[in-house]
């Protein structure tokens, strides 16, 4: 038993244990001499009357109570008071700041020598001692590394090659990216960063006629691109004079001749990558960094109607962003050169971006996924990361994969009951891995995401509280929750550490200031602590390229940053969202809807993986387009005796009846008014994706799109549910 409770980690219940077994093998006359200690005169006597046993029971007794005390887990120390996470700042409307920090003035960077994007890499450098920066593996096949003056060296050869072919060390030279997550990516931002250009992301998921906005919102001249396929869609655009600016297409893979003479018939000359870093290196220019006010990147946000929106982002703007985090987290967490980013998430994103940049700035590691998601548990493994960025919804894909394999009563009873005694520790303030707990149920998932995570951040779209709570447990690590858009960089608010309650999206970084603002029309009042979330600092950016309609739709004139959110201030000072103001519609007896609030509360069903809630002025109700987790629904169909193969299962009208039950019970069970509540489903068997249009890059919901989409289902519904 004493090796048992050594290897345990410490459990309380079995200390007790083992101090009766101790006990029992004491005489109950010396247990008694031994309670009366105090009033006992001669000491030496008094040990000598006692057994040889006793003595030896002692002896283990004393031992296992000094390594408990030692050893036992402690829990963390918040940086401030949880039940007062903000306050409110004086002579503002209401506006509430960060008690991190204790200064009343804004953060604006983290490191005096790391202001600009350029120098983060550059403190990277310096303190990793020349460290690995950069990995990427082939299949079945180790992670290989490039080191940060690799790195460093490759971005100011290219950067001096993108001199050599007509581009300007200015603020006003754009050059475009078109590529996956990987190294050359890197790279290609360090080179405009090292000669004061601008990066402007391109993805195929904007669609052609996005791309082709912002090559020509952005005069884009210069495109780096990864794949040939990607430099052929480019050329259809010249060939078709759509995006006549567009002169050089530089590869990073190796392509075939007949590209090239293709791009010259149009007046596009296509380079390889290499050859553009060796004409670099043969015609050195001498670094020109920025200043923490020049543009360091125009982040076009794919939205969901209408052409994107350029998002202007200063080096500070995401300097300022990043040192708000890294201020919150201080006293938990300090990153070093030994952490591993696993990047997965699109680069063209301001979350990803921002939480590589803390990587660098610390000389720590990025790895690259091999490219392909149903691959990403292998990359973990080979990579072992220990910073692991996430979006909910692969939170909740994770968390339905664990209980789908409880498939038994008996495992998923086991499963709840250690989650709760884990999730008890947690609201303790008890972070780690190493419990009993973990031992018996969750060594395994910890293992699936390489064995070494210590930190997960999620933000991009509200995460499920009883997913998150059930994570922060078995996953034994740290795991925040950020909430924020691309005009504020990535982040305005962040979990505290030591609050690992679930349900909001955490306090005011340091970088930033926070109000609500009356929404009338959705009856959201600041005198309830309610209203429209407005950000303002030194992360929030300058406006959208060349659209000065929308620039001051989002900015007003006192520099507030209107995000369309609704949230509602809770007594700690912590922000919980609540609604969203852009996408609400009115029903045809005039009661305005949320669409967004109640998929929030439907994606709770089990056998629900994504859900479109539909709502029209003409209807006088809502219809939803579910779809089922393949994992998940056959055995929760299977409890109700329903069998079959997941394609009949989603034709299976038994099954739809159960499934939009269970929904409108979350529904009543989480207050929606009977109208809010969806009478008619309609079960689709394929998710939807980025690949097919229905999903934006951040993985929101394309709601024109899917409207669209599912017209004809949508009509069947309303037209059969009359």
């Amino acid at each position: 038993m004493l090796t048992f409770f050594l290897v345990s980690g410490g459990s309380l219940w079995l200390l007790v244990e083992f101090v009766l077994s101790i006990l029992e093998k004491m005489q109950t006359q010396e247990i008694l001499r031994i309670l009366r200690l105090p009033e006992l005169g001669d000491l030496g006597q008094f040990f000598r009357s006692l057994s040889a046993t006793t003595l030896v029971s002692m002896g283990a007794l004393a031992a296992i109570l000094a390594y408990w005390f030692t050893h036992r887990p402690k829990a963390l120390r918040p940086p401030c008071n949880l039940l007062m996470q903000s306050e409110e700042v004086e002579d503002s409307g209401g506006a509430r700041r960060s008690v991190i920090g204790g200064s009343p003035q804004l953060l604006t960077h983290y490191y005096d020598d790391a202001r600009t994007m350029y120098q983060v890499f550059r403190r990277g450098l310096s303190i990793s001692g020349n460290g690995p920066c950069l990995g990427f593996r082939k299949p079945k096949q180790p992670y290989q590394w490039l080191s940060y003056q690799e790195v460093a060296n490759r971005a100011e050869f290219l950067g001096s090659g993108l001199l050599q072919h007509n581009c300007k060390a200015s603020t006003d030279q754009f050059i475009g990216v078109f590529a996956q997550n990987r190294p050359e990516w890197i790279i290609a931002e360090l080179a405009c960063y090292t000669y004061s250009m601008v990066v402007v992301p391109l993805y195929d998921t904007l669609g052609p006629g996005a791309i082709r906005y912002i090559i020509n919102t952005a005069d884009i001249s210069t495109v780096i691109v990864d794949k040939p396929q990607k430099a052929v869609l480019l050329l259809e655009h010249v060939e078709r004079k759509d995006t006549p600016g567009l002169k050089l297409i530089i590869l990073m893979e190796p392509f075939e001749e007949a590209l090239k003479e293709r791009g010259q018939k149009c007046g596009v000359v296509i380079k390889p990558m290499q050859a553009v870093e060796d004409c670099g290196q043969a015609n050195h220019h001498a670094p020109m960094p920025p200043q923490p006010d020049d543009l360091s990147i125009v982040c076009f946000t794919s939205g969901t109607t209408g052409n994107p929106k350029g998002a202007m982002l200063t080096h500070g703007n995401v300097v300022a962003d990043f040192s708000g985090f890294l201020k919150v987290t201080e006293s938990q967490w300090a990153p070093t050169c030994a952490d591993v980013h696993f990047s997965y998430l699109p680069l063209a994103h301001m979350f990803e971006r921002m939480v590589q940049s803390v990587v660098y700035c610390h000389g720590g590691r990025v790895g690259f996924f091999q490219g392909d998601i149903r691959l990403l548990s292998d990359d973990m493994k080979a990579l072992r990361p220990t910073i692991f960025p996430v979006v909910p919804r692969l939170l909740n894909r994770m968390y339905d994969k664990i209980f789908s394999q409880a498939d038994t009563p008996l495992k998923r009873w086991l499963l709840e009951f250690a989650a709760r005694r884990k999730q008890a520790e947690v609201r303790s303030g008890i972070i780690r891995n190493n419990s009993i707990w973990d031992e018996l149920f969750f060594n395994k998932i910890q293992a699936s995401l390489g064995g070494h995570v210590r930190m997960i951040v999620t933000g991009a779209a509200p995460a499920s509280p009883t997913v998150l709570g059930f994570l922060r447990a078995a996953l034994g690590c740290q795991v925040y929750e950020g909430y924020g858009q691309t005009e504020c960089t990535a982040g305005c608010t962040f979990t505290t550490p030591g609050d690992w309650t679930s349900g909001h999206v955490g306090a005011p970084l340091p970088c930033n200031h926070i109000k609500l603002v009356d929404v009338e029309e959705l009856n959201y009042w600041t005198c309830k602590g309610e209203g429209e979330i407005c950000v303002r600092g030194p992360n929030v950016f300058k406006g959208y390229l060349k659209d000065q309609d929308r620039t001051k739709e989002a900015l007003d004139s006192d520099g507030w940053l209107h995000t369309g959110d609704i949230g509602k201030w809770l007594p700690e000072g912590t922000l919980k969202i609540i609604d969203r103001k852009k996408h609400i519609f009115k029903l045809a007896q005039g009661e305005y809807v949320a669409p967004e609030k109640i998929e929030n509360i439907y994606i709770r069903s089990e056998p629900v993986a994504q859900i479109y809630v539909h709502g029209d002025s003409l209807k006088a109700f809502l219809v939803g387009i579910v779809v089922p987790d393949p994992e998940v629904m056959p055995c929760w169909a299977l409890k109700r005796g329903i069998e079959g193969l997941y394609t009949d299962l989603c034709i299976n009208k038994e099954l739809k009846k159960a499934i939009l039950e269970d929904m409108v019970r979350l529904g009543k069970e989480s207050g929606l008014h009977s109208f809010e509540q969806v009478k008619a489903i309609y079960i689709h068997s394929d998710m939807f994706s980025v690949q097919n249009g229905l999903l934006t890059p951040t993985l929101k919901a394309k709601r024109p799109e899917l409207r669209e989409y599912f017209k004809k289902q949508i009509e069947e519904l309303y037209s059969t549910s009359m």
